[in-house]
């Protein structure tokens, strides 16, 4: 049975929340899906969320990974509220992974570089034919590794002001998801 991995990066007020889908096929991974939304509370996106995980296609087969940086613990309750099952990732910029009362502190380098590895590799594969296939690629184009050359700190953004990268980073964690098996928390 194929599994797939949705990951859901959660826009503020100018940024747009984002849904990627990745689909496990052997050593591949397949960019099924792609939608992102602004200005949508929080409420409907987790109704959206729900909608996408409960379609024939995935239903019983996915495993949500949602962003619960900033916004993202209100998010996060609501799916607890519904008992709907989720990977936690709380996203910072330290070196370790590590995984205290449910939720996953991954640092930014980690989901970048799992997304980047699929990518260099081949093994990531986007379809062309989505709608938002070509925004992801330009999202990938201008996200940048910036390294501090006083404190050694490495940082991942888009390079220029004013884009986005709400994609990059729902696909990173989906990749991260297919590719770093931890277990799912399971609210009853």
């Amino acid at each position: 049975m194929s599994r797939f991995h949705v990951g859901l990066d959660l826009g503020q007020a100018s940024d747009y929340t984002a849904i990627a889908v990745v689909q496990e096929a052997g050593d591949d991974l397949h960019v099924r899906h792609l939608q992102r939304f602004r200005h949508t509370l929080y409420p409907d996106v987790a109704d959206r969320v729900e909608a996408l995980l409960d379609s024939p296609q995935l239903k019983g087969k996915a495993e949500l990974v949602i962003d619960t940086t900033g916004v993202g613990p209100a998010v996060s309750d609501i799916f607890s509220k519904r008992s709907r099952s989720f990977k936690a990732v709380k996203i910072h910029g330290g070196d370790a992974e590590t995984r205290e009362q449910g939720i996953y502190r991954v640092p930014k380098r980690n989901l970048v570089s799992a997304l980047q590895v699929a990518l260099q590799t081949g093994t990531l594969k986007i379809a062309s034919s989505l709608e938002l296939a070509e925004v992801l690629r330009e999202e990938l184009l201008n996200f940048r590794i910036k390294i501090n050359i006083t404190t050694g700190h490495d940082s991942y953004e888009n390079w220029r002001e004013g884009d986005h990268d709400d994609l990059v980073l729902a696909a990173a964690m989906a990749v991260w998801s297919a590719r770093t098996p931890q277990p799912t928390i399971v609210f009853v």
